[in-house]
C-alpha cells in the first residue's frame, strides 16, 4: 500500500453479482430464461415489493423495492416467484470461495456483492484488473453466472465502476483519472447518497462532483453533517477506509411478511413461534446467545413498532424465547389493528461479541426479512 498525494493507492476490487436471485432462478429452471422473471412479492392479494428483477424485467422499468402492483402494471405478462434464499446463500458461499483464491481480505456486503483487498494477492499475480478478470471468468464457468466489477484505489471509487457497464461489465478507474472522474459524476450517483440528500444538494446549487469539490469542508459539513467531510475528502479520491473481512454481530434476527394480515390470536402465535425458531436457529449455528429479545410489529397500515425484554442471562433456551415472545405480544396493545409482518432478534451479546463473529455476508440474508 502506498500513499500519494494523500491518496491511499491499494489495489481493490468490487464485485457486484448481475440480478443475483433473478439469475439463479434462470440458471436453475430454463422455463424462466430470457422471460421478465421478478423474484418476490406477488401481484395478487396484497402483493408485496420487488426483490430482484431480471434484465428482461428491467428493461420495462422495474427495479428493487418497486411494489409488485407498480411492476405488473409495467409489465403485465412479467414472471413473479418467491425467493430460494437457501439456494442463493449457497451460490453465494461458491462465489466467496472463488474470491478466497486470491485475497482472504473479503468484505461482503450482501450475498451478492463483496470488496476484495487484492493489494498483495495470493498467487502473486499482481494486476488487480487480472484478478478480476480471472474471477469473473471463474463464476461464468463454474457457476453459470455473470458478475460486474470495478477496480481502482479505494473502496468508494471501486463501488462505482462496478456499476458503470452491467451486466458482465469491468470498468477500472486508476490514480490519474480519480479526481477528474469524481468532478463529472452526478451527485446522485455517488455511492451512498439516497434521494433525500441529492435533492438537499441539488436544492443547494450542488448537482455534480466539481459543485461538491468548490465547497469548504466547513461548508459541507455545516450543510450536511459528518457526512460533509467524507463528500469533501472523496470528490478528491481519498477514501482510507480498508477492507474489512469481519464484523462484530449486533443482532440477528428474523422477520416474516403474511400473505394475509392477521389478527391477534392463535394463527398470529403460530406465525410468532415460527419466526421466533429461525430466529434461535441462527443463535445456534453461530453458538452465541443474546440476553434482549426484540419483537417488531408492522401493522396493516404500516405503522411499526419495536418491544423488547432483556434478561439477566443469555437466552439460550428456545422455550424460554418462546415464552418472552408470546409475554410481549400478550402485553400489546394492538388497537384492533392487524398485522401484516412480525420480526424477532436477539442482541445485547455483551462478552461473547468480542469473542464470536459473524462474516457480513451470513447475516445479511434479504435485509428485510433479516433486520430488526
Amino acid at each position: 500500500m502506498e500513499i500519494q498525494n494523500n491518496i491511499t493507492v491499494r489495489k481493490i476490487i468490487h464485485i457486484d453479482m448481475d440480478a443475483f436471485y433473478a439469475a439463479v432462478e434462470q440458471r436453475d429452471f430454463p422455463e424462466y430464461k430470457g422471460k421478465p422473471l421478478i423474484v418476490g412479492g406477488s401481484p395478487e392479494g396484497r402483493g408485496g415489493v420487488v426483490a430482484t428483477a431480471s434484465y428482461e424485467a428491467r428493461k420495462f422499468g422495474i427495479k428493487s423495492a418497486m411494489t409488485s402492483k407498480k411492476a405488473q402494471q409495467l409489465c403485465p405478462y412479467a414472471l413473479f416467484v418467491r425467493p430460494r434464499f437457501d439456494a442463493y446463500k449457497e451460490v453465494s458461499k461458491k462465489i466467496r470461495e472463488i474470491f478466497s483464491r486470491y485475497t482472504d481480505l473479503i468484505e461482503p456486503l450482501s450475498l451478492d456483492e463483496a470488496y476484495l483487498d487484492v493489494t498483495e494477492d495470493k498467487l502473486n499475480i499482481g494486476s488487480a484488473i487480472t484478478i478480476a478478470e480471472q474471477i469473473k471468468q471463474a463464476i461464468k464457468n463454474e457457476l453459470n453466472l455473470t458478475a460486474s466489477a470495478g477496480v481502482s484505489i479505494n473502496k468508494f471509487t471501486a463501488k462505482i465502476a462496478s456499476d458503470m457497464n452491467k451486466p458482465d461489465g469491468l470498468t477500472f478507474i486508476g490514480p490519474s483519472k480519480m479526481e477528474k472522474f469524481m468532478e463529472k459524476l452526478p451527485v446522485e450517483k455517488f455511492y451512498g447518497v439516497g434521494k433525500v440528500t441529492a435533492e438537499k444538494m441539488k436544492r443547494q446549487g450542488l448537482h455534480t462532483g466539481l459543485d461538491l469539490k468548490k465547497q469548504t469542508e466547513a461548508r459541507l459539513t455545516q450543510l450536511f453533517g459528518k457526512s460533509g467531510k467524507f463528500f469533501y475528502n472523496i470528490v478528491r479520491g481519498i477514501d482510507h477506509r480498508p477492507v474489512q473481512p469481519h464484523h462484530e454481530i449486533k443482532s440477528i434476527s428474523a422477520e416474516d411478511t403474511f400473505a394475509e394480515d392477521l389478527d391477534k390470536g392463535e394463527e398470529l402465535d403460530d406465525c410468532l413461534t415460527k419466526v421466533a425458531h429461525s430466529a434461535f436457529a441462527r443463535l445456534e449455528r453461530y453458538k452465541i446467545y443474546g440476553r434482549t429479545l426484540t419483537v417488531k410489529i408492522k401493522f396493516a397500515d404500516f405503522k411499526q413498532i419495536t418491544r423488547s425484554l432483556s434478561q439477566t442471562t443469555p437466552i439460550n433456551d428456545i422455550n424460554i424465547a418462546l415464552s418472552i415472545c408470546k409475554n410481549i405480544i400478550a402485553n400489546t396493545d394492538f388497537e384492533g389493528k392487524k398485522v401484516r409482518l412480525l420480526g424477532v432478534g436477539f442482541s445485547n451479546f455483551g462478552e461473547t461479541k468480542m469473542r464470536d463473529r459473524l462474516e457480513g455476508y451470513q447475516q445479511t440474508l434479504f435485509p428485510e426479512m433479516n433486520k430488526i
